[in-house]
């Protein structure tokens, strides 16, 4: 192992059985009365239970300094190796090494304690990573700043929004300067504005020599952010190595049946995703258009009580993250920020022919606030399909034409005397 080496995974793997309960902690009283009902579950199961394999044979090595993404689908495993590294719950076989402070911010709530204020958090977090009252002190004011929770930070944080948990939490997190920074997909709960800002405090927390590792399916994020990425897919190891070459793999391996994307009814949000697809111009959900075609994206979405300045957005990104173009509903239609009523909402988006260059897009469709600051009801990666050539300029003379758009503009030429 390399002396600058701050994680080693030799051979993890992590088991569950189906059926049992894998909090990490409880209470004595259901401690007690998972005791009393163990005879009678050990009577039903006759020793059948089903098991799975979450990890399995898991091994990579990260250097100080690095920023490492984790993606997959999921049930891939990313949220279980976040856990096991983070030691929030324990590997069945192999083994993890730390060389360093552990933060962790894997879902809303982590580490807070709901009864104590924001204030009591801080300095709480600061002493389970090892610091001085002093130290956890002069970063305080720099906490608070980041989080802009100002004039809520000595109320219980029981009584915080998704959003101001998760901007202290962060702020938290990033802030006391522990040697790696775990990030779960959790920023995807917070607005478009301070996630940009999340991702340029972890780029700045590994240019000071911390380790930070981010689980996203924001494959623009972790291709800005990365220099390695690992891909996991039903709990091993795929590929390591450049974020272009393991992002390409990772699209590509989902290539297939991702023209259309379902998602369930949810009365709980106030606006909620339910599909989205690539049709052609007679409504056919298409993965693959021509270069000469006119494609449609189309969105449909639920309205269940009354959203005011909510916008509808679809982000078109190559293969390595590269954004494309972001088109959203109030460039066309601003009065929608008026109000939408409750009801079911479907909406087009043609695509100019002759526009795209030939080559596998993705696209992420988003439903918040579109004012900074605001919410964000989804923030999806949906969909995948190809641009195949079909008479591009470029392929007409033989020759590859670079660059994300390969329009046909109009070109007017002239002679003049000299």
């Amino acid at each position: 192992m390399e002396i600058n080496s701050i994680i080693k995974v030799d051979n993890l793997g992590k088991q569950y059985r189906l059926g049992v309960d894998t909090a990490p902690y409880s209470t004595i009283r259901e401690v007690v009365m998972d005791t009393l009902k163990a005879p009678l579950r050990s009577l039903r199961r006759n020793g059948s239970d089903p098991t799975i394999w979450a990890l399995r044979d898991v091994s990579f090595e990260i250097q100080a300094g690095e920023i490492v993404g984790i993606i997959g689908r999921n049930g891939a495993g990313k949220s279980t190796l976040l856990k096991i590294l983070s030691r929030i719950t324990h590997p069945t076989v192999g083994r993890v090494q730390l060389f360093g402070r552990v933060a962790s911010l894997l879902e809303v709530g982590t580490g807070f304690h709901p009864e104590l204020t924001g204030r009591e958090n801080i300095f709480l977090n600061g002493s389970i990573l090892g610091m001085s009252k002093t130290e956890i002190e002069s970063k305080f004011d720099e906490i608070i700043a980041f989080a802009e929770i100002e004039k809520f930070i000595d109320t219980p944080v029981k009584r915080y929004s998704s959003g101001m948990y998760v901007r202290l939490a962060f702020a938290v997190a990033a802030h006391l300067e522990p040697e790696i920074l775990i990030v779960d997909e959790v920023l995807a709960v917070g607005d478009y504005a301070f996630q940009q800002k999340c991702l340029d405090k972890m780029q700045d927390v590994s240019t000071h020599g911390r380790t930070v590792l981010i689980v996203s399916h924001n494959m623009g994020a972790i291709s800005r952010l990365c220099q390695r990425c690992i891909l996991l897919d039903k709990g091993t190891v795929l590929t390591i190595g450049k974020p272009s070459t393991v992002i390409e793999a990772y699209v590509a391996g989902g290539a297939q049946n991702r023209a259309e994307y379902l998602q369930p009814s949810s009365f709980d949000k106030d606006i909620n995703l339910r599909r989205v697809a690539v049709i052609d111009e007679h409504g056919e959900v298409r993965n693959e258009v021509g270069y000469a075609d006119v494609p449609r994206l189309l969105v449909e979405y639920e309205v269940n009580r009354v959203v005011k300045g909510v916008s509808v957005g679809l982000a078109v990104f190559t293969i390595d993250g590269t954004c494309a173009f972001v088109s959203a509903d109030l460039d066309a239609q601003p009065e929608l920020l008026n109000g939408r009523v409750p009801g079911m909402y479907v909406a087009e988006i043609e695509l100019p022919a002759a526009w795209l260059n030939v080559g596998r897009y993705t696209v992420t469709a988003t439903i918040a606030s579109a004012a900074g600051g605001g919410t964000v009801y989804d923030n999806l990666e949906v969909l995948v399909f190809n641009v195949v050539d079909t008479g591009s300029p470029g392929s007409r003379f033989g020759i590859e034409r670079k660059g994300i758009l390969q329009p046909i503009l109009v070109w007017t030429t002239t002679t003049r005397d000299t």
